[in-house]
């Protein structure tokens, strides 16, 4: 059999499951890491309940993925997971699932392994959405998750730093409401109110054109030049606000 066949052949195999992603759809990626709890807080002891370098990590890691092929409108990142908002007219690999899921889970895993000096690995999923609604509605849901987790992270690292074991920490939280979490943390002059806005809803990149000023040597005069560069924004809205910033973005 010569080798052309024999490729036909076989290749059949290989791509008989490929999905794409209809055109119209607008894609979210959803990436998370992988036994993220164990690397950071026993084998990477950051500071918990949350920690700087880990948030510049993550920031990172969102950077590169908006520049490694992909048209990103928007980058979004709460604890150890990112989402991906994709130009809606994105073609990059024909659409194919199962590529952008492989590629942009061993792009963040690469990206943050160098940043960390340890191997570490994200999985990929991608969200079909078929309208700009469920995609405000996606990325509010991420948003106030961020914010229930966070609440939860303080009183769960409060109690665990106060002799509490994993499991009696873990039981007295589900137990708790919103109002009850808030009260266990004044008790300890801790007002959620005034906890930093990332580690509450989380961090938004996006692209934004900034006024660079420049120096022509030829005519040597100053110039201003427009660069299209990634804006970090560690003070996001929530609840109806933050759907309009969405909103304005897609």
């Amino acid at each position: 059999m010569k080798f052309d066949e024999l490729d036909a052949k076989m290749r059949v195999y290989e791509t008989m499951n490929d999905l794409g992603v209809l055109p119209g759809m607008y894609i979210v990626a959803r990436i998370d890491g992988r036994g993220f709890t164990k690397l950071t807080k026993e084998k990477h002891p950051f500071e918990a309940p949350f920690d700087s370098r880990f948030r510049d990590y993550m920031v990172e890691t969102v950077r590169h993925l908006m520049n490694c092929g992909f048209k990103v409108v928007y980058g979004y990142t709460q604890s150890d997971e990112i989402s991906l908002l994709f130009d809606l007219n994105e073609t990059a690999f024909s659409r194919k699932i199962r590529k952008w899921n492989s590629i942009l889970a061993a792009e963040a895993s690469a990206k943050f392994s160098l940043l960390l000096g340890d191997l570490a690995t994200f999985d990929c999923r991608l969200c079909q959405l078929p309208n700009k609604a469920l995609v405000v509605d996606y990325f509010r849901w991420r948003n106030e998750d961020a914010h229930r987790n966070s609440l939860n992270a303080y009183c769960y690292w409060l109690m665990r730093k106060n002799g509490e074991n994993r499991s009696v920490a873990t039981k007295r939280i589900e137990g708790l409401s919103v109002a009850e979490k808030n009260e266990l943390l004044f008790g300890y002059e801790i007002n959620f109110n005034d906890v930093p806005l990332w580690q509450k809803r989380g961090i938004g990149m996006y692209w934004q054109n900034q006024i660079r000023e420049g120096y022509n040597p030829v005519k040597q005069e100053k110039v201003e030049t427009e660069r299209r560069e990634i804006f970090i924004n560690y003070e996001l809205p929530m609840k109806e606000e933050y759907s309009e910033f969405i909103s304005v973005l897609i």
